[in-house]
């Protein structure tokens, strides 16, 4: 009987012992024992790994668990690391059902969190050990009569009472850590989470005599809102660092030993394309959590899956929200492009709608970008790395974000007609729900400075609903003696070939939007950018012209 696959078991001790499949990451608890820290922060995506990894670590250390269900994994192969077998007491709790839409909410959620916690421990109040006083704290934070502010200090009592207990320090393990943040941060009690958190934290981890170790997982680094300040214990291990890589997600070669087990060796191509290409450190990591879902669910084709567990609301404002540059950037990104951009680990969410730099450091710490490799730059001493879609499912969020957001804001059928009428070289048409769409939509910050920028990425944005088996959308390519904005090239070469340039109208010249039109079609002529097109055997050509002031457009088609 095939053992079975694990979908949202997060439990360690249920998946051993209830036939599941698993993939030995316990050479985590060898990393933990052997890092010189106090206390670790391992940023992760989600739904990598990081829950059950953490379960694994308390069964392995827990005083209380006795039974052995590491026999026949990598960790107790090696007998210096089995004298840490259930030799301390720990504190484990997960932050990750926390969202909440109000800070009241979300506190009531965390005080829950603690109860369950407390009452793991109830057996402390009846201990002789443990100093009266500390006993009486934890009683009323049991019970729910203490204030709010005793709940910031809730840690340091308990693990003060664990080591009076048991003589032995404590081992602290927080899943998720950063889910009120993000919580907060969406829906508008930010400052006062982190006054919470930043307490709560730093209560159990500064400076304690009790702590044996630390160990905290995340998407994030929320580091400059001060969550961590002072804890000079304190080591980070993100995806960009070599220590921790190979214990979150899936390597090939164990991608590799799954698939044969449940007989899909021949469906390695597609696991690849579709969930391969995250980078942690020097180590290319497949996505776990979608490649079990696509052996539960015996596909032949790939298949969203990692997409869809959490909303993607932010990454859907930011992508909407982005000045110009950004959406040309995206444009080569989804053009399986790279870009390069300066890395910062420190993520300040309350930046990231107001730097773009900020914006490419949370796509990619939260899994939707991968760093290729790291850049030097002459003379300057700040990081940067090459950028890029890690995969077919990632890239699959990205369309599907930018087409909904046309087919939202676009009313009707208008975006269907408007796109049809662009290929089909009805640019009159085109023109007539082009021009209706950029008043309403564009606000005056899109289009103030870099209007041509703008409209170049919202036509980009519009054609990434083209399907790929049909065209292939270029831009900023060179062809003939220049480059041209934007180019449609049909995969069939019977239908249009489509070349777009965008004017800003010459506010010095005195322009009209006439003179800019013909500005555009001498450029296009001159520069001879229908030669790539004719070089492909496609023989019906359109040039279509843009001008752009502010909100303002005027298209126009000719038939070369």
């Amino acid at each position: 009987m095939l053992k079975k696959i694990p979908i949202g078991v997060s439990d360690f001790k249920k998946l051993i012992t209830d036939n599941c499949y698993f993939v030995d990451k316990s050479l985590l608890i060898k990393e933990v024992i052997d890092d010189g820290s106090e206390v670790v922060l391992i940023p992760r995506p989600r739904r990598f790994g990081k829950t059950l990894n953490l379960s694994m670590i308390r069964y392995f250390f827990d005083i209380n668990e006795q039974e052995n269900l590491f026999e026949n994994l990598s960790i107790w192969q090696d007998e210096e690391y089995q004298k840490y077998k259930g030799v301390y007491p720990v504190v484990f709790l997960t932050f990750k059902d926390t969202k909440a839409e109000s800070y009241e909410d979300c506190l009531k959620k965390i005080k829950k969190i603690i109860f369950e916690l407390l009452e793991d421990f109830r057996y402390i109040f009846d201990s002789p050990k443990v100093s009266p006083r500390y006993k009486e704290e934890l009683k009323g934070l049991y019970e729910g009569t203490a204030s709010d502010v005793d709940y910031e200090s809730v840690l340091k009592v308990l693990m003060r009472c664990l080591n009076e207990h048991y003589g032995k320090k404590v081992l602290l393990l927080i899943d998720e850590y950063d889910v009120p943040m993000q919580s907060g941060y969406s829906n508008g009690y930010y400052d006062r989470i982190i006054g919470f958190m930043r307490n709560f934290l730093s209560e159990g981890l500064k400076d304690s005599p009790y702590l044996y170790k630390g160990v905290m997982t995340g998407i994030l680094r929320l580091a400059k809102e001060g969550i961590f300040s002072g804890l000079n214990n304190l080591q980070v291990a993100t995806i960009i660092d070599t220590p921790y890589s190979q214990r979150f997600g899936l390597e090939e070669s164990e991608v590799k030993e799954i698939l044969l087990y449940y007989g899909k060796e021949d469906k390695l191509d597609v696991v690849r394309q579709w969930y391969n290409g995250y980078a942690f450190g020097k180590t290319t990591i497949y996505n776990p959590w979608s490649v079990l879902n696509y052996i539960k669910n015996d596909r032949d084709e790939g298949h969203p899956y990692w997409i869809n567990t959490a909303s993607n609301d932010i990454v859907k404002d930011l992508i909407k929200r982005g000045d110009p540059n950004i959406k040309e950037d995206m444009e080569i990104l989804m053009n399986d492009g790279e870009i390069i951009k300066e890395i910062n680990s420190n993520i300040v969410m309350t930046e990231i709608e107001k730097s773009s730099s900020s914006v490419w450091n949370f796509l990619l710490f939260s899994g939707y970008l991968k760093p290729v490799g790291r850049v030097e730059k002459s003379g300057s001493y700040r990081i940067f790395y090459s950028l890029k879609i890690p995969n077919t499912e990632v890239m699959y969020l990205f369309e599907t974000i930018i087409t909904s957001w046309f087919q939202e804001t676009v009313k009707g059928n208008d975006f269907d007609i408007m796109l049809k009428s662009l290929l089909e070289g009805d640019i009159e048409l085109f023109q007539e729900i082009f021009s209706k769409y950029c008043v309403s939509a564009f606000s005056y910050f899109d289009t103030a400075d870099e209007s041509e920028k703008t409209y170049h990425a919202f036509v980009l944005g519009m054609l990434v609903s083209l399907s790929k088996e049909k065209y292939i959308v270029k831009s900023n390519r060179e062809s003939g003696y220049g480059r041209y904005d934007v180019m449609i090239i049909p995969k069939d070469k019977s239908q249009n070939g489509i070349i777009m340039e965008f004017k800003k109208l010459s506010k010095q010249r005195k322009e009209t939007m006439k003179k800019a039109l013909e500005s555009a079609f001498k450029q296009m002529e001159e520069k001879n950018y229908r030669q790539e097109l004719l070089d492909l055997g496609i023989d019906s050509i359109y040039e279509v012209a843009i001008a752009v002031d502010g909100k303002r457009s005027l298209s126009e088609g000719r038939k070369v």
